[in-house]
């Protein structure tokens, strides 16, 4: 066979976009018949070919990284090391962020947990299926909104790699969900080891004891933060700290997955440092010296979340795995202030807010001899991005029907180049009677908060202290017309956060989009 020969059939091969193996998309007899062998050949021409498959599609699967996502909950920007951190210590990250590339301009599509987890996972801007707002904690009486939770009509990256051959988990916080048709197994993954709702407490005698006494009490509907936790649909008794318990998990299923023909895909979603601060006591005797007792806990917590880390790394090296692993690392939304411990500086607010403290997250890219070691990326990227990056990697096939909002970004990435230039991301959260509104387009950032709209050269004031709209009408006037045209496909809410929320809206005849874009704007 001729390398010309090999190189049509392998192209063939690619434009399928499925890792199913060439010999099973041709057949080998019209392989032989195309070349027209003679027959005394075909015995030995037909070992060569089956020689040929089996290292072809050993080679394309090697191809395919595994690809770990692991996810903090309401991580401060300057609360890992290597971002800068002056007082917690994240060895294991650091370790990683240095031999990787460090995303200094990361961004997620929502400053809250709900609606930030849902965008990624569906590469769409939660506002256009109708999730900008958080599912609320069951047990409050919102049982009509504790029955939502991503649209089924959304297909999810985690289908989308469970269809390319992918093995697929999800360990730790869900919060997309809680009905069946709306369960972890149910959206693209083969394992789920976590909860479904929004938050936990940290502790297995303080949770488990509390829902022993309220079942045994005859309640039907239970806080989200005390349901015992589930393997695959079924309750089970978890006896350690839930960050250990999450990474336990993470490394459990590289340790049953790697190795074999398939590639994986683990998304490790922690809840810390999330409320209620809940750290244990040897973590939280290495921050002694922090004296704010808040602050001291949500350093513990962090730290629980870098030796968690640690595990799964170690994991992955151990079956041989970490070669051929991209793992991304990223926080759901800015780190929350005050009650919380966060610090983002140097960025403005935090969770909750469209500034930068809201949306701009700590992130990085790892992949050994893929992804620049000890290199900073300062272009914009946003988590909406990883979608179609990870479909791309995995040679997975899209459906075409999908409009994502994000983009492959991987050549650009390796290259340091732009991946967006002149291209916008949006972050807008609901009020009660208008919306904030924040976009970042090249080196501006522009944003609507209490009606008011601002523009920042975000590249030389990163705190959004400097409004230079007088000085650059018409840039600003630009950004506002592409953010007035982003939001025409907007959908109402299909949920609320708390039932008053779900009145406002209509009190308010919300989204008010007249506030944010007045029609008599120039």
């Amino acid at each position: 066979m001729s390398r010309g020969s090999l190189l049509a059939i392998r192209t063939q091969r690619g434009t399928g976009r499925q890792n199913s193996g060439w010999a099973s998309e041709i057949g080998r007899a019209q392989i032989l018949t195309a070349l027209e062998v003679h027959p005394a050949k075909r015995t030995w021409l037909r070992l060569a070919i089956t020689l040929a498959v089996l290292l072809y599609n050993t080679g394309a699967n090697a191809d395919r990284p595994n690809i770990v996502m692991i996810m903090c909950d309401d991580l401060g920007y300057a609360d890992v090391g290597f971002n800068g951190s002056p007082d917690i210590l994240t060895p294991e990250l650091d370790k990683l962020a240095a031999a990787g590339t460090v995303c200094t301009s990361a961004y997620v599509v929502h400053p809250f947990c709900g609606p930030s987890r849902m965008g990624l996972m569906a590469g769409r801007y939660p506002h256009t299926f109708g999730a900008p707002f958080n599912l609320p904690n069951s047990g409050q009486g919102y049982e009509e909104y504790n029955r939502k939770g991503i649209p089924i009509s959304e297909t999810l990256i985690s289908t989308v790699l469970q269809k390319s051959g992918y093995s697929t988990a999800v360990v730790g916080k869900w919060h997309m969900g809680v009905d069946s048709q709306y369960h972890p197994n149910n959206r693209g993954f083969d394992e789920f080891y976590g909860f479904l709702g929004g938050g936990h407490d940290y502790f297995s005698e303080r949770y488990v004891a509390t829902y022993a006494r309220q079942v045994k009490a005859g309640k039907k509907s239970f806080n989200d933060y005390i349901v015992p936790l589930e393997h695959n649909g079924k309750q089970v008794v978890e006896t350690e700290y839930m960050t250990d318990a999450i990474s336990r998990e993470g490394a459990r299923f590289i340790n049953d997955v790697a190795g074999k023909q398939n590639p994986f895909f683990l998304y490790v979603a922690y809840n810390a440092p999330h409320q209620p601060l809940q750290a244990k006591t040897d973590d939280l005797k290495l921050y002694a010296h922090i004296r704010n007792e808040k602050r001291r806990t949500y350093a513990a917590m962090v730290h629980a979340v870098d030796r968690g880390v640690g595990t799964i790394v170690d994991a992955l090296k151990s079956k041989d795995a970490f070669e051929n692993t991209l793992i991304v690392f990223l926080s759901d939304n800015g780190g929350k202030l005050g009650a919380g411990a966060a610090n983002n500086t140097p960025l403005k607010q935090g969770k909750g807010s469209v500034c930068e403290g809201g949306v701009r997250v700590p992130m990085f890219f790892h992949w050994p001899g893929k992804v620049p070691a000890g290199a900073e990326f300062s272009h914009p990227v946003s988590s909406i991005d990883f979608y179609p990056t990870f479909a791309g990697l995995a040679e997975a096939n899209v459906p075409a029907t999908l409009q994502l909002d994000g983009k492959d970004i991987w050549v650009d990435f390796i290259a340091g180049r732009n991946p967006r230039k002149g291209e916008p991301l949006f972050a807008l959260r609901y009020h009660a009677a208008f919306g904030n509104l924040g976009v970042r387009q090249d080196q501006w950032k522009a944003s609507c908060i209490g009606k008011k709209w601002r523009l920042f050269n975000i590249e030389t004031d990163v705190g959004e202290t400097r409004d230079v709209s007088n000085q650059h009408p018409e840039i600003l006037q630009s950004i506002i017309r592409t953010a007035e045209n982003w939001s025409q496909d907007h959908v109402t809410p299909q949920w609320f956060d708390n039932t008053m929320a779900g009145k406002r809206w209509v009190e308010n005849d919300m989204p008010n989009y007249q506030a944010i874009f007045p029609p008599d704007r120039n």
